[in-house]
């Protein structure tokens, strides 16, 4: 097992493949990265989806088997997709039962053209729970105003939700109140609220790409020099964000009920700008009990050269303010960042989806 990521995971830190593919299944490279790489669960997104059926001729069998049942463009890309997330949800099932829930995680997401639906993306995290069919699946909803009310209708169902595409604390802390009102629903309909488990995913090197961009167009060497930092103090703001709102009595009085806390999970730390570490969304967030879901090439890197050097959050939240309060005073309009990225993020899922119909639809017609 690689020492340096053993030493993140032993630091509190979850270690989650941001990937999956059916190749990675069948021929043991994700099993080899359980037991090489300290790796516990597995996020997936539309692009993710897209590009390992855009690959190879894994998925042929099924999608002719799926094609020969009548099985329309929907239900096979459904299918498909289920199927990957359910064989996952196998290989971590050990996993998830000795980390009582926490760990052992395999993401799937409701389609993105319904980021704006509350109903409709109700409905599909039921059904994509239902087809996968194995306790450790989460549900991703993004954030939208929409999808908060999704959150806490799903949760009250007792179906674990990845809460995604998450910027602003300030829709974080309404992310937080949705997912406590659906743990108080839930025990009002009687739901084990142990069962429940909820992460959410608080994106960062998006934020460093927004916020660089608009600080080398202000260019005073003040807003230079505060290049590369937004993105490390939005995320440990975050972090006390979750860590009080944790310790409130109204989560107290769920927690004598069973309930879990939502977990923060560090999205986006794949570093998109090669002047900067290739491993500061990792080593800049290191805290108990955080998830980080890395890209390969991010995992790979921190295993050659990262370093581990105790909680890198809590005690560096007064700088995290002092740079925020520096990004304002510079020009940087954050909240106006914060709807940017959203909005982006959602629409790139959506050109992604788009990409996933036509590849399969392509197989369809080649098979």
């Amino acid at each position: 097992m690689n020492p340096r990521l053993k030493n993140l995971a032993d630091a509190g830190v979850s270690i989650w493949l941001d990937d999956l593919s059916r190749q990675r299944l069948t021929s043991g490279n994700l099993a080899r990265m359980v037991t090489e790489s300290s790796v516990s669960g597995v996020t997936t997104n539309p692009t993710i989806f897209a590009a390992a059926l855009a690959q190879g001729d894994s998925y042929d069998e099924q999608a002719r088997e799926l094609k020969a049942s009548g099985a329309d463009l929907d239900a096979t890309i459904k299918a498909l997709t289920t199927t990957d997330v359910r064989d996952a949800c196998d290989l971590f099932a050990d996993i998830y039962a000795n980390s009582g829930g926490y760990d052992g995680r395999v993401s799937i997401e409701v389609e993105p053209g319904l980021a704006r639906d509350t109903a409709a993306t109700v409905a599909q995290a039921e059904e994509l729970a239902g087809m996968v069919g194995r306790d450790n699946v989460l549900i991703k909803i993004p954030a939208t105003v929409e999808g908060l009310p999704a959150i806490t209708a799903t949760i009250a169902k007792g179906i674990s939700v990845n809460v995604t595409l998450i910027f602003a604390l300030d829709r974080y802390d309404a992310v937080i109140d949705a997912y406590l009102t659906g743990l108080e629903q839930a025990a009002e309909n009687g739901v084990d609220l142990s069962t429940i488990h909820s992460v959410a995913s608080f994106f960062v090197s998006r934020v460093d790409s927004e916020v660089d961009k608009r600080l080398e167009a202000i260019g005073t060497d003040e807003a230079r020099g505060l290049k590369g930092k937004a993105g490390v103090a939005n995320a440990r703001l975050a972090y006390e964000l979750y860590a009080n709102r944790f310790a409130e009595p109204r989560f107290e009085a769920l927690k004598a009920k069973s309930a879990n806390q939502q977990r923060p999970l560090w999205a986006s730390t794949g570093v998109k700008d090669p002047a900067y570490p290739d491993t500061m969304y990792v080593a800049d967030l290191i805290a108990a009990p955080c998830v980080n879901t890395m890209p390969e090439k991010t995992m790979q890197a921190f295993a050659d050269h990262g370093e581990v050097a105790g909680d890198t959050i809590s005690g560096n939240l007064d700088d995290a303010r002092a740079t925020m309060a520096a990004l304002a005073s510079a020009g940087v309009d954050m909240a106006d960042v914060v709807q940017v990225l959203e909005d982006e993020g959602v629409d790139k899922f959506v050109v992604s989806w788009d990409e996933l119909v036509v590849t399969v639809r392509g197989a369809l017609d080649r098979l």
